[in-house]
């Protein structure tokens, strides 16, 4: 028979013991926990949320009165009530639209997203995936957040980090940088966190 899984950091080991689908739950915690993201009754809408870690703890956090719509490539198992998910590519601006119009949403109070490209192991071009993938999470945080409503961004640190943050400043009015303690010891991904969108003119 085959040996049972042994999560082999303490961060996994945690994840399993507490119930969640990830050790990237912790992440999410010191995000929340620094920048008081996540309030009941929000809307919030969680990008590459496979395989569900995020959206276990949003949906603990919301209450019954919030809903968290996630998206991912890959189905998501039930998590709870106040969650909805579908399989949908970010690049898909038909899909994305009409998940958010099901939800009967016009905009949503925060954007979360964990996602990573593929990696290929060459460190520039899997840091310049992570940046066009991101540039596409800020384009859509920058169509449905409302008012002073807040996006999470993974991003790999690289040569064109500051480029893109630059790029970010001109699209938000609030921007930071966090590293998480639960990130892998040998990472190069940071939270970039921007509230305040400026209006496209």
């Amino acid at each position: 028979m085959p040996k049972p899984y042994i999560p082999n950091d303490k961060w996994s080991q945690r994840a399993a013991k507490e119930g969640y689908l990830a050790r990237s739950v912790y992440k999410l915690m010191e995000l929340d926990a620094r920048y008081e993201l996540i309030r009941p009754g929000l809307r919030v809408l969680d990008i590459g949320a496979a395989p569900g870690s995020w959206l276990q703890y949003t949906s603990d956090k919301l209450g019954p009165n919030g809903r968290v719509l996630g998206l991912d490539l890959k189905p998501i198992k039930d998590i709870a009530p106040n969650v909805t998910t579908k399989v949908i590519d970010v690049f898909d601006d038909a899909a994305v639209s009409n998940a958010i119009a099901e939800m009967s949403w016009k905009h949503v109070d925060l954007v979360l997203s964990d996602i990573a490209p593929n990696t290929s192991g060459i460190k520039d071009v899997d840091q310049w995936r992570s940046i066009e993938l991101n540039r596409k999470i800020a384009a859509i945080a920058q169509k449905y957040l409302r008012g002073h409503g807040a996006v999470v961004m993974k991003v790999f640190r690289g040569k064109d980090f500051d480029a893109f943050t630059h790029e970010l400043k001109t699209q938000f009015g609030r921007l930071k940088v966090m590293s998480a303690l639960a990130s892998r010891d040998r990472s190069r991904e940071v939270y970039v966190v921007c509230s305040d969108a400026i209006a496209v003119s």
